[in-house]
């Protein structure tokens, strides 16, 4: 008995191993697009990206989608209300939309000037149709702060912010701050909203909402406010209420370097002897723009040989400024200028041993330091103008101060 029980599990056991597990047929699935682009789902199309190169033109396009030259003179004559085949440019990005068929029809050309609109020449008609749209922008608020790392453009580089936020801030500060003399580990914090297209592609920084920079020990706090709702013009005020404007910028030059100052005794680089040196130089790169750091009249422009190309803005009856060693003056004498207006561009005429230009100032027919005067400031808020401010203004602070732990 106990011998049949053991042969008989080995005839079991036979049979299971020799039982074969089914086989399952593995199927690869191709996963079908999903993109929708120019109002297009790309899964039910053919669609070609390409880039214009030279050479490239509308019709050449076309005509390489076996469209031929009387059919795309047609179609030029229909659209060029909306679309004119004469802007498309080198370099820029443009998309074929074509059948899914053996002939790959043409069924629509799309041509992207820039990252954020787009021309559509839709084919699909007897009639050609051209349209513009806008991708849709989406708006993200961000605040950064901490130390600088460097210069403002560096630091902002770190948190990945387009340079021309740079640009911007130092206009803003422009009466307040001279950002070359700002120190690694001066602390600062920015409150900006930046675009995103199709709410992925960055488009830069679309507005400033507050910010803070510490010069020279002080914590100098910026706040855009409409204060005139008719003429709805953005100004910068600081935390109490004063317009960061002033009647004076603080340089002739955006980013530049000062390499001398006003002093009674100074050896001149190119005349080889010590002499008063009655104003400042910033240094800056051949053919920078100078501006009149106020509004004013062109009092005078010329030529000498200790000056060079220079010009002298009249602002009031107290103050008058002079910009030398021009290598072009874009102003003539008796012409109204208004604060930040180009007057010329840096040269090295004159006594001048390179591109610099050198910054006179008047008080009151006395050539004076303008970097230890202590100049007029802008307007500040008053009444309901004022209340509405601080109301705006508070939050927008206490979210600065708290990411630079002030």
């Amino acid at each position: 008995m106990k011998r049949f029980v053991i042969l008989l599990c080995l005839v079991f056991t036979f049979f299971s191993c020799s039982k074969k597990e089914p086989v399952l047929d593995v199927i690869k699935v191709k996963p079908v697009a999903n993109k929708t682009e120019f109002g297009f789902k790309y899964a039910d199309y053919n669609v070609l990206n390409d880039t214009l190169k030279s050479g490239d033109t509308f019709g050449s396009i076309l005509q390489k989608q076996n469209i031929g030259n009387k059919k795309v003179f047609e179609i030029v004559a229909q659209v060029k209300d909306s679309f004119s085949v004469r802007s498309i440019r080198n370099n820029k990005p443009y998309t074929l939309i074509r059948s899914k068929k053996k002939t790959k029809e043409l069924l629509a050309f799309i041509y992207q000037p820039d990252a954020r609109q787009y021309y559509v020449i839709d084919l699909r008609d007897t009639i050609a149709k051209a349209y513009k749209k806008t991708k849709p922008i989406t708006l993200k608020r961000r605040t950064i702060g901490g130390v600088l790392k460097g210069s403002l453009s560096e630091t902002l580089d770190t948190y990945k912010v387009e340079g021309a936020l740079a640009s911007r801030i130092a206009k803003i500060y422009a009466w307040s701050i001279d950002f070359f003399k700002l120190k690694r580990g001066d602390r600062f914090a920015i409150t900006f909203t930046e675009r995103f297209i199709n709410d992925s592609i960055y488009d830069g920084v679309d507005s400033l909402e507050a910010s803070f920079f510490e010069y020279k020990g002080k914590i100098i706090y910026a706040f855009p406010f409409v204060a005139n709702a008719k003429s709805n013009r953005i100004e910068y005020y600081n935390e109490e209420g004063k317009g960061l404007k002033n009647f004076f910028l603080k340089t002739p030059i955006k980013f530049s370097r000062l390499t001398s100052r006003f002093t009674s005794n100074r050896f001149h680089p190119v005349q080889l002897r010590w002499k008063a040196h009655k104003g400042t130089d910033y240094a800056a790169p051949h053919g920078t723009p100078i501006t009149t750091t106020a509004s004013g009249v062109v009092e005078q422009t010329g030529y000498t040989a200790g000056n060079g190309n220079f010009v002298k803005v009249k602002h009031n009856g107290t103050y008058a400024t002079q910009y030398l060693h021009m290598s072009r003056i874009l102003v003539r004498r008796g012409q109204r200028v208004t604060q930040g207006q180009p007057i010329g561009l840096v040269g090295s005429t004159g006594l001048a041993t390179g591109p610099h230009v050198c910054y006179r100032f008047w008080k009151n027919g006395i050539q004076v330091d303008p970097l230890r005067l202590k100049l007029p400031n802008g307007e500040p808020l008053t009444g309901a103008n004022k209340d509405r401010f601080f109301k705006q203004m508070k939050p927008l602070k206490w979210e600065l101060d708290s990411i630079a732990n002030l």
